[in-house]
């Protein structure tokens, strides 16, 4: 387990919020980590106005989940904040966020979640529900792709495959380029292996060809998975918020499945020969 790290959850007093929160209780209790409510003030001299707000969320928590429940509140940015905070913290184990989907205007706020979730040296887990009774993040779907960042998600799969006892299920990517095939195609081999070495079960599922996001969705709606687990794009640029980066239609999928996102280069917390 990972008894001493922390689970952050981004505060705004909102359902989704209250969502994420139950969410992170969930996944606590299984890893022995504590949470801290995360909010996100613009100046310093709000923090003083809002800190005992914070700290009755988080003390109602703690009745409620039995853990321990912390709130900070920061001055800053939402879009770089959270990210210095599990930059400037080792200690943290993931982000834990909510977020309203692609409703009408709420449309805008997929682009802003990315925003958020590029910044951060932890994976993030992004939700729009609360977590069912029976939720055990035990089934996860794990798109294959040509690029090169598939293995930096794979250190995650194998963590919630061993610490949640989770199948990983595969789906990958069709594509007709010779070059790109054998680049999925080791991709998945890599995955395969390692799962293997470690014990993971492991399903494969390959997508026909057309839009791959879209695939990837319907076939976490069918197999009822728990979670999808994406990277998030390399050196995502402003272009890409404003047409939306591929994942961000992943992030905000209607289905409402929870999504964890890895950031290129930036989770150091785990390495494959690290995992016993």
């Amino acid at each position: 387990m990972d008894s001493g790290k922390k689970i952050i959850v981004p505060w705004d007093f909102t359902e989704v919020a209250q969502n994420a929160l139950a969410h992170a209780a969930k996944i606590a209790k299984v890893l022995e980590n504590d949470i801290i409510i995360l909010h996100i003030v613009k100046e310093e001299k709000d923090i003083a106005a809002i800190s005992p707000k914070l700290n009755e969320v988080a003390a109602n928590a703690e009745k409620t989940y039995g853990l321990k429940v912390s709130g900070v509140a920061l001055a800053g940015s939402i879009f770089t904040t959270i990210g210095e905070y599990t930059k400037d913290h080792d200690d943290v184990n993931l982000v834990i966020m909510g977020t309203h989907g692609m409703k009408g205007l709420q449309k805008l706020t997929g682009s802003w979640a990315l925003k958020v979730i590029v910044s951060s040296y932890a994976p993030f887990i992004v939700v729009q529900d609360p977590p069912l009774e029976n939720t055990t993040y035990s089934k996860i779907v794990f798109p294959v792709d040509f690029k090169n960042e598939n293995r930096e998600k794979l250190v995650w799969a194998i963590y919630f495959g061993k610490i949640f006892n989770a199948k990983i299920c595969f789906i990958k990517q069709e594509v007709n380029d010779s070059n790109l095939v054998r680049k999925v195609n080791t991709n998945l081999s890599f995955a395969k292996k390692y799962l293997t070495k470690y014990e993971v079960e492991y399903e494969i599922e390959t997508a026909s060809s057309g839009n791959f996001e879209e695939q990837t969705i319907e076939y976490a709606k069918r197999i009822e998975a728990d979670m999808m687990m994406i990277m998030t794009t390399k050196n995502i640029g402003t272009l890409d918020y404003v047409l939306g980066a591929s994942e961000q239609y992943i992030i905000a999928n209607t289905a409402r499945i929870p999504v964890m996102c890895v950031n290129p280069r930036k989770n150091s917390n785990f390495a494959l020969g690290s995992l016993y």
